[in-house]
Order: structure tokens, then C-alpha cells, then sequence
């Protein structure tokens, strides 16, 4: 038994001077190839076998011949992991250039192609990582070029919009100024109209600049829904009756939500008005409120004839208007942009479908706990 322990403590010594020199010569080479290494690992692993072999022999004062049989067989176990090593080491070299290349492709604006082959569970696992973080890049893309190109056309529509007031406005004051206005009184109505109007959208720019900041601060409260839908019925009438559009209201059920209620009487109104707009006299604007799965949906129909599929889509999008048919006289189409602003901040959704000889836009509301 103390033979045997000796012989453990003369291979231990052995070895572990080997390892040490082994873990010097890592630390200096552990900025290069992952061949190296690996080189280094298999180098130092027979390393640390001979030296506590040649250890245990000068202890027990082994023969030279039985020294140099050992030595031979180390020698040939050295040649084999150091083969080893390097053909696995250039293999995972191969397969990190692979994925460096990929890599690059996808930091460069493309998006990433997995290289092909076997590879480590780590390499792997990185693969897995990086395709699913240039699915997510991209997708981010896509919505950084769609807000860009929405961006775009508000500053247009926008820019267009203000023109045609402010050159109305300037006109009619330059008449008033001269004295050639026949009917001063129509002209302040006029200007009063067009200064309502540019006050409208300033509003509605900075409704939305809130809702994009995420800067819009809600106060809830519960409410119930018929009461919402009332309010926002009594307001719209007299927009109603100017176009001659009957409102519909009676299938409203009476179910309580928790909302703020005036961003949530902001939302109808802005459905109403958008739906009275685009319903052709003698049609009806129906408003329906009603349960489904723990939610309470508002829907507001109108008669404009339907939405094209294309543009469905695009319905709630900032500044979109639609076709010529769709394009209401004033405005920047920043109204539907809101109502969905709003509407995600109280955790709910909002949808747009054609019916039969118009459209329906739905608001979807969690409903009040209790």
C-alpha cells in the first residue's frame, strides 16, 4: 500500500509540473486559433502523462529498456491526440469562418443564412441565437421603413393641408384690409371656420406626438359602456343631421369597463365623424356594443361602400386617407391613427372589416373586473 501511494505522488509531481507548464503556455496563446489550443490541451495532456511516467521510472530505478518502451508508446500516444487535435480544431475553425461570414452578411443589412453542416452544441446554440435575432432585425427594419415612409406623407399631407387654409386666411385678410370685402361679416365666419379647422389639426398632432411618446397619461374609471356610446351619439348628431345620415344606437349592451373616459369618448367621436364623412345622405351609421370572451366590443357601421382589400391594412396607419372617394374634406387623416393609439393604451385593440355596403370598425375593451 505505500509503494502504490508513493508511486501516486511521484506521477502526481510529475504531472502537475507538466499542467503548470501547460496552463503558461494557454494563458500566452489564448488570443489565437482555437487550433492552438486544442494543440496545446492534447500536447500538454501526454506531456502530463510522460512526465509522471518518467517520474514513477527514476523512482523505481526502471531498466533503460523499460524506460524507452515507455517513452516509445507516450510518444506514439502523443502523435495520436496531436493529430486529433489538430483535425477537430480545424474543424471548428471551419465551422467558426462559416458563421463569422454569415455573421457579417447579417450585421451588413442582410439577413442571416445559417452555413451549412454539423457544428458544436455551442456553435449551434450561437446559430439558433443570431437567425433569431436577424428575424427580429428585420422585422424591425420593416417597421422602421413603414413609420419612415408614414413620416414621409404626414409631412406631406400635412404640408399640404396647412397650405390651403393659410392661403384662404391670408387672402380674405388682405381684402378686409383693403376694403374690398362685399360681405365682411361672411368673411370673419370664413376665417373663424378656418382657424377651427388649423386648430383641429394642431390638436390632433399633438394628440398623436403624446400617443408616440407614450406620454399619454390615462386617469380610469369605471363606466358603462351605454353611457360612453350615448355621449358620443348626442355629440355627433348635429354632424348627422347636416348630412343627412340617420344614427343608429340601440343594440348597446350596458357592460362596465375601466377607461378614461374622455380619450375613450375621443375614440367614438373620431369613428362617428370618420363614418358620417364617408355615408352618403339618407344612409345610417349604426353603433353596437356587446360581450365576447371577457372583452366588450364597439363597433361603429357605415355605408361607404367598402374599403379595398389592399388598403384594409393600412386603415389605422398615420396619415393614411385612402382612395379619392374615402379623402374627407379637412383633416390629415391623423383621426383613426389616434383612436388606435388610445385604444392599445387601455390594453385593448382596434379592427377594421367591410360589410355589406360599407364597413365596420371595431374597438375591442377589457371589461372591469367585478
Amino acid at each position: 500500500m505505500n509503494d502504490v501511494l508513493l508511486i501516486a505522488v511521484f506521477a502526481l509531481v510529475g504531472a502537475a509540473g507538466a499542467g503548470l507548464a501547460g496552463a503558461v503556455v494557454l494563458r500566452l496563446v489564448r488570443h489565437r486559433s482555437v487550433t492552438v489550443s486544442l494543440a496545446v490541451v492534447a500536447a500538454v495532456t501526454v506531456t502530463a502523462m510522460l512526465a509522471g511516467t518518467l517520474a514513477v521510472a527514476q523512482a523505481m530505478f526502471l531498466s533503460a529498456h523499460d524506460l524507452w518502451v515507455v517513452t516509445v508508446v507516450v510518444a506514439m500516444a502523443a502523435l495520436v491526440s496531436m493529430a486529433t487535435a489538430l483535425v477537430l480544431g480545424r474543424w471548428v475553425v471551419a465551422r467558426s469562418r462559416a458563421l463569422t461570414r454569415a455573421a457579417r452578411d447579417f450585421g451588413e443589412g442582410g439577413g442571416f443564412c445559417a452555413p451549412a453542416g454539423t457544428a458544436t452544441a455551442e456553435l449551434a446554440a450561437l446559430t439558433r441565437e443570431l437567425a433569431s435575432t436577424s428575424a427580429r432585425l428585420d422585422a424591425s427594419r420593416r417597421r422602421e421603413r413603414a413609420l419612415e415612409a408614414s413620416r414621409r406623407e404626414l409631412v406631406a399631407w400635412i404640408s399640404h393641408d396647412l397650405r390651403t387654409p393659410l392661403a384662404g386666411l391670408r387672402a380674405m385678410a388682405e381684402a378686409l384690409e383693403d376694403g374690398m370685402a362685399a360681405d365682411p361679416g361672411r368673411y370673419h365666419r370664413q376665417i373663424r371656420t378656418e382657424v377651427d379647422r388649423l386648430t383641429g389639426m394642431v390638436t390632433d398632432l399633438f394628440e398623436l406626438s403624446r400617443i408616440h411618446a407614450g406620454a399619454l397619461t390615462l386617469s380610469p374609471s369605471r363606466m358603462s359602456v351605454y353611457d360612453l356610446v350615448g355621449d358620443a351619439l348626442s355629440g355627433a348628431d348635429p354632424l348627422a343631421r347636416e348630412h343627412g345620415v340617420r344614427l343608429v344606437g340601440e343594440d348597446v349592451a350596458a357592460v362596465p369597463v375601466e377607461v378614461d373616459g374622455k380619450e375613450m369618448t375621443r375614440v367614438l367621436a373620431n369613428l362617428l365623424v370618420n363614418a358620417i364623412r364617408h355615408t352618403p345622405a339618407d344612409g345610417t351609421v349604426a353603433v353596437a356594443a356587446e360581450r365576447r370572451e371577457g372583452a366588450v366590443v364597439v363597433s361603429v357601421t357605415d355605408g361607404c361602400g367598402g374599403i379595398p382589400a389592399e388598403d384594409l391594412p393600412r386603415v389605422f396607419d398615420t396619415g393614411w386617407r385612402g382612395a379619392e372617394a374615402r379623402t374627407p374634406p379637412a383633416g390629415a387623416g391623423l383621426g383613426l391613427a389616434i383612436v388606435r393609439g388610445i385604444v392599445e393604451a387601455h390594453a385593448g385593440s382596434a379592427e377594421v372589416r367591410n360589410v355589406p355596403g360599407g364597413c365596420r370598425f371595431e374597438v375591442s375593451l377589457p371589461t372591469a373586473a367585478g
